[in-house]
């Protein structure tokens, strides 16, 4: 007979203990691929949405095809990171929860899953969207190959790289719909995304104890307060490649009332003053990207601002005439 404990003898228990519980290497997979990054890639939308006529559905459809290439690619580039690092996240503050560091998924299961969802990611967009778009998805992954293995090492070129990928997305966006992508937005993204990527670094500076130098990057402890300039001058500029746009010509053609773009400059500057103050403070202790996805005053920020720019675009005459 065994002595083994069973579930029916647990039952006599009062109370059970449980001295260990197995991860679910479900949740774990989940977790690998962080659906929650995927927001990031909606901004493969974005030269549809402000394109001068309503998206058709057939470009409505293209561009969710060029979210999901993009999201299954961008996935592949977090198991193959997350494989390179895993000795570094495991002396990580939080990145040692990863399931790779943490061991809830095996390493061994890194390479297939990595194979898989590039094969889904570049077998969806061979299949249903332009060849150009297939190339620009074969620019982003080597882009966000390289940044994985080089250049998130070196300094300022990993913060430039990073504002490119964010920027190279609207791109492929436009390629996908078949829609042109303003100069306008392609100098406003990247002057935004530098500035969020210097806070990203900023919060990794701020989070040294005895080190003197960031794990597997390019800046040290010194560098905090030019990390810091740098960051706020980019998203300040990129608030003036914003102001200069909406005086422009160029604005004309897909808004009825432009001006009513004026009042989007102080919610962007409310926005980004109020992410490096935080990032200051020491309360934003994650990717800004990532924290704007789940701060409620982003999230208004950023309802505020479609709000206002619908108005501008679809206002009736009368109540634009009205308003002035």
């Amino acid at each position: 007979m065994s002595s083994e404990p069973t579930f029916e003898t647990a039952r006599k228990h009062d109370q059970v203990t449980v001295l260990s519980r197995r991860p679910s290497l479900i949740r774990a997979l989940l977790k690998e691929l962080r659906p929650h990054q995927w927001a990031k890639n909606a901004l493969i939308f974005l030269p549809l949405l402000l394109a001068p006529k309503i998206p058709s559905p057939m470009r409505l459809t293209q561009a969710l095809l060029a979210w999901l290439a993009f999201s299954f690619c961008a996935s592949a580039g977090y198991v193959f990171n997350d494989l390179q690092d895993i000795e570094a996240d495991r002396a990580h503050a939080t990145k040692h929860l990863r399931p790779f560091a943490s061991g809830a998924l095996p390493a061994i299961a890194g390479p297939p899953l990595f194979l898989g969802l590039l094969g889904l990611s570049f077998l969806l967009s061979w299949a249903y969207l332009p060849e150009t778009f297939l190339v620009m998805l074969g620019v982003y992954f080597i882009g966000t190959l390289s940044y994985s293995l080089y250049f998130k090492r070196q300094l300022m070129i990993d913060v430039l790289v990073l504002a490119g990928l964010y920027t190279h997305r609207i791109l492929s966006g436009g390629i996908a719909t078949g829609v042109k992508v303003s100069t306008w937005l392609l100098g406003f993204s990247m002057f935004l995304f530098t500035s969020l990527a210097f806070a990203k670094r900023y919060v990794e500076l701020r989070a040294l104890t005895n080190e003197t130098q960031v794990k597997n990057r390019g800046y040290f402890g010194a560098d905090v307060e030019m990390v810091a300039s740098m960051g706020t001058a980019s998203g300040c500029i990129a608030a003036l490649v914003f102001m200069l746009y909406v005086d422009s010509a160029k604005v004309r053609v897909s808004y009825r009332d432009p001006s009513l773009l004026w009042l989007v400059l102080p919610i962007l500057l409310y926005w980004l003053g109020r992410i490096w103050l935080l990032a200051g403070r020491g309360q934003m202790r994650d990717d800004p990207v990532r924290f704007a996805l789940t701060d409620k005053t982003s999230l208004a920020c950023a309802a505020a601002i479609a709000l206002v720019a619908i108005a501008a675009r679809y206002s009736p005459g009368w109540v634009t005439a009205s308003l002035h």
